[in-house]
């Protein structure tokens, strides 16, 4: 335990603490609902409730006490903490906030914030019964600051206890000085006791986020109504300098809605190996393990859908080709590597590797390498990822593919993107480009559940965002989102 002697009866110094610590915030207990004396535990969650009462300091940074040697004082919208004294034990210096309801049993939580310090030390973040604290700590973790601000997140089952009133603490003892440790966007929420069924609707969504910054325009409304208003995925890539944040703030945002998270995780070296106009991703094996590591915890013990990797498996073959060349069979490693992590870390997450399309790759190759890139390990797989085909032929595809893994894989879950596969493909006599950008498209079927066939019919792909410098749009980066491109899928024509 991090604080395992810190409140012993025999240890006077301690008991004293804990009596200041009591005084310090009993104040802030009346927030909470009592019943005898006691935080009654709440129902099980549906929607996560926020259970930090300040964890984004606009105005205050009550409730949070110092504790020991520390203080406490609000700057630029963050929490900044500063280490009075020297001090050999973690909790010798720290900052406390009770949360705004019992814990319950049995139930996990995620715990995240943001933090930096002016001097790197490995502090000890808890959460922990009031009652018996030492004994009691649903989470006890170090927490590794750095002098730049990172996200942290932790997942983790509350404990089973007599009493569940509950606080969380940052104890910044121990570090050999007196540092100053800065905090912002604190939140500790309960996982959803049962999976969502309503799609998260990203209010910052690129063709949202367009939307709302031009208002003025007249494509505006019809942007959001036919496409900002939808459920599309997100896309997570090494263009986030802290995916930790990026993906926590995303989940957490969708958790406290009650509604179901969409990832694409798109970052894998070598990413789009054959047309090259999304190319990069991490810069090996071990640099891509580490980032899927990271983009799986920060999802944690919370339900979200991940898309893994468009395009990976069918264009592993395409990476012999580069300078210099590389191993097809690494990229696929990779993927079996990626599957096992998510599998290991982020449980409650459905994951459908990507199987391309119905005219890049035979469904014999396609369910052979989906094997071999750890299917086995996924809800499912993906196909007609950002492509145009329609749903039909999609779906007859997914069946072959289906149909040819190997018994000791089974029959998988699958879906398909209709984001754009209104009208079907494009065709003209230069077929070998018409995936890119091409003109007169149009949106397809909204984002739905189905009880028969593809489990999903999803926008994975955003409508309005470009394939690439090609197409009928050639000035506009993939990725990268275009009212023009977003008005022709809404009227099906350019």
């Amino acid at each position: 335990m991090i604080i395992a002697e810190s409140y012993l009866p025999q240890k006077g110094h301690h008991v004293r603490l804990l009596s200041a610590r009591r005084a310090a915030l009993a104040a802030t207990l009346t927030a909470a609902t009592l019943t005898g004396g006691v935080i009654a535990a709440p129902a099980p969650a549906s929607a996560a409730a926020q259970l930090i009462a300040n964890g984004t300091f606009d105005t205050t940074t009550a409730p949070w006490a110092a504790l020991g040697q520390t203080t406490v004082t609000l700057e630029q919208q963050a929490m900044r903490v500063q280490v009075r004294q020297n001090v050999a034990n973690p909790w010798d210096a720290m900052v406390a906030s009770p949360t705004a309801a019992a814990l319950n049993p049995g139930k996990s939580y995620t715990l995240s914030f943001d933090a930096y310090s002016t001097a790197a030390f490995t502090a000890k973040a808890t959460v922990q019964y009031t009652a018996t604290p030492s004994s009691n700590q649903s989470l006890a973790t170090d927490v590794p600051l750095t002098t730049t601000s990172k996200r942290y997140t932790f997942p983790f089952t509350a404990a089973q206890a007599g009493a569940t009133a509950a606080e969380v603490t940052f104890q910044l003892g121990g570090s050999g000085g007196t540092p100053v440790v800065r905090f912002d966007n604190v939140s500790l929420m309960e996982t959803q006791t049962t999976r969502p069924t309503a799609l998260y609707v990203n209010p910052k969504s690129n063709p949202a986020r367009w939307a709302s910054e031009n208002g003025g325009r007249p494509e505006s409304g019809p942007i959001m109504d036919a496409i900002g208003s939808k459920p599309i995925f997100d896309w997570f890539g090494n263009w986030f300098p802290d995916i930790t944040k990026a993906v926590d703030t995303y989940v957490g945002a969708a958790q406290a809605a009650d509604k179901l998270p969409m990832l694409v995780a798109y970052n894998i070296p070598n990413r789009d190996a054959c047309a090259l106009f999304s190319g990069g991703g991490a810069g090996d094996a071990a640099g891509y393990h580490a980032w899927i590591t990271d983009f799986a915890k920060a999802i944690g013990n919370r339900h979200a859908i991940v898309v893994l990797e468009p395009d990976a498996i069918a264009a592993a073959p395409c990476v012999a080709d580069l300078n210099p060349p590389k191993n097809p069979d690494d990229q696929y490693r990779m993927l079996l590597d990626a599957t096992q992590v998510l599998s290991t870390h982020a449980p409650n997450t459905w994951v459908y590797l990507d199987a391309a399309n119905a005219t890049w790759r035979t469904p014999n190759f396609m369910a052979e390498k989906l094997v071999e890139s750890g299917v086995a390990n996924t809800r499912g797989f993906s196909v007609n990822v950002s492509n145009y085909l329609t749903t039909a032929v999609s779906e007859q595809y997914a069946v072959a593919v289906n149909g040819l893994l190997p018994g000791t894989v089974g029959a998988k879950k699958y879906v398909i993107d209709t984001s754009r596969n209104g009208k079907g493909p494009y065709e003209d006599d230069t077929p070998g480009d018409n995936w890119c950008n091409p003109p007169d498209r149009k949106l397809g079927t909204p984002p739905v559940r189905q009880t028969s066939g593809a489990e999903y019919l999803f926008w994975i792909k955003v409508p309005g965002d470009s394939d690439g410098e090609c197409g009928f749009i050639d000035d506009i980066p993939a990725g990268s989102f275009d009212p023009r491109l977003a008005m022709s899928l809404i009227t099906g024509e350019s």
